[in-house]
Parts: structure tokens; C-alpha cells; sequence
């Protein structure tokens, strides 16, 4: 059993900059696919990004391609989400996910979410 655990939501202004961080626990974090995702109020949960076991392979949804950037430190069991030039559209909680078997944009093809954290983009 893998528990995921997300930080460094929060509020910022439009055009700035946050880091999401997820650490796990619980599994052996490099044998896991990574993946983020986000849910804004009265919509559905949607893909924003994801990167292979090896960190090898990185794909993001074109909304945010070119401003968020995925990453993972296997040593530290943490997975990160950069976030540059934020918009009020990517007002959301934003959840990380684990998966033995997929690194893709299909959200019920992981295994394992964390709680969440909230991010809001002032305009």
C-alpha cells in the first residue's frame, strides 16, 4: 500500500509560480509511475501531467505544456510539479497519483491518490 501525501498549494498571484511536491511512502517509489492531476469546483478531475518509473518519460496536457514541468527525486520518494506563469484557470486541488503499470492521462488506471492540495490563481 502506497500513501501519497501532496504540499506547497496555496494562493498566488497570475503569472506566478508554485512547486507541488508528493511524497510517498509505503512502496518502492521507483517501480511507480507518477502521475498529477486536477479538480476546480463543478468539473471533472482531469490530467495534467505524468512521468515514467525512471523518470525517462514525461507527458502533460496541452493546457499546461510549457508551463509546468513534472520531475522526480527516487532517492527522496517525491515526485514535483513546477509551476510558472499560472493562470486563474488553473485554480484547482491538485492530486498525485501512483501506478504500477501506466503513466498516461487516465485518471481510473491509478492506483494509489493522495489528499490533494488546494492551489488558487488570483487574477
Amino acid at each position: 500500500q502506497v500513501q501519497l501525501v501532496e504540499s506547497g498549494g496555496g494562493l498566488v498571484q497570475t503569472g506566478g509560480s508554485l512547486r507541488l511536491s508528493c511524497a510517498a511512502s509505503g512502496g518502492t517509489f521507483s517501480s511507480y509511475a507518477m502521475g498529477w492531476f486536477r479538480q476546480a469546483p463543478g468539473k471533472e478531475r482531469e490530467f495534467v501531467a505524468a512521468i515514467s518509473w525512471s523518470g525517462g518519460s514525461t507527458y502533460y496536457a496541452d493546457s499546461v505544456k510549457g508551463r509546468f514541468t513534472i520531475s522526480r527525486d527516487n532517492a527522496k520518494n517525491t515526485v514535483y510539479l513546477q509551476m510558472n506563469s499560472l493562470k486563474p484557470d488553473d485554480t484547482a486541488v491538485y492530486y498525485c497519483a501512483a501506478s504500477r503499470t501506466y503513466s498516461g492521462t487516465y485518471s481510473y488506471r491509478y492506483d494509489y491518490w493522495g489528499q490533494g492540495t488546494q492551489v488558487t490563481v488570483a487574477s
